[in-house]
């Protein structure tokens, strides 16, 4: 039987850090998607692609995915055939995160269909379209999953997270002081262990 685990990155990540994951998957081939959309719309479309693919090489596929990468892999694989999908510090609201984003910068939703486009000052460019999209797109997911949340994350609040975790039937794991990127040796131990657990539990 041939069987996969698929990491998809957050943003400003790489396919390569899926190798973190293989010790934890040993009967499992591991492979990082190093996708290029920096939309949903685009995602939906190359995401589609690369996971028809896997689906018919593999008879089974478990997703591993990462803040916004998890948000792209539910725009885009709302029909899919996986397993189940581990999220870690998942975006699971994305037009509240941009109207919270427009907040800090203290942009209106007129200003924002007038301008299109508004660069910010950390480095997001917050879209009309974008937030148009979302809106007329809700996200719908079935599959089994497992989320991975930090005590401190500040993209996500941990409202906006469990509400997503009940609607969805996910299980939710919070890190005491955990942040949305976890990177700290004791925060990727405390992942690993999480995977382990449920993995270990069927």
């Amino acid at each position: 039987m041939n069987k996969a685990v698929i990491y998809i990155h957050g943003k400003g990540g790489n396919a390569a850090e899926a190798d973190h994951y293989k010790p934890l998957f040993n009967d499992r081939d591991v492979l990082g998607f190093n996708y290029r959309a920096e939309t949903p719309w685009e995602a939906k479309e190359e995401f589609s692609g690369y996971f028809e693919k896997a689906e018919k090489e593999y008879d089974s596929v478990i997703l591993i995915a990462n803040s916004i990468g998890a948000f792209f892999a539910m725009t885009a694989m709302q029909n899919s055939k996986i397993e189940k999908a581990y999220f870690i510090s998942p975006v699971v609201d994305m037009e509240k995160l941009i109207k919270d984003m427009m907040t800090w910068v203290n942009i209106t939703e007129e200003e924002l269909s007038e301008k299109k486009l508004v660069e910010t000052p950390f480095g997001e460019t917050l879209s009309w379209e974008y937030l148009c999209y979302v809106r007329e797109n809700p996200v719908e997911w079935d599959v089994p999953t497992h989320i991975l949340y930090g005590e401190k994350d500040t993209l996500t609040s941990f409202e906006t997270v469990s509400s997503f975790a009940e609607k969805v039937g996910a299980s939710l794991e919070v890190m005491a002081n955990g942040e949305h990127w976890f990177h700290t040796d004791e925060q990727m131990a405390y992942l690993d262990l999480w995977i382990k657990e449920r993995e270990h539990n069927g």
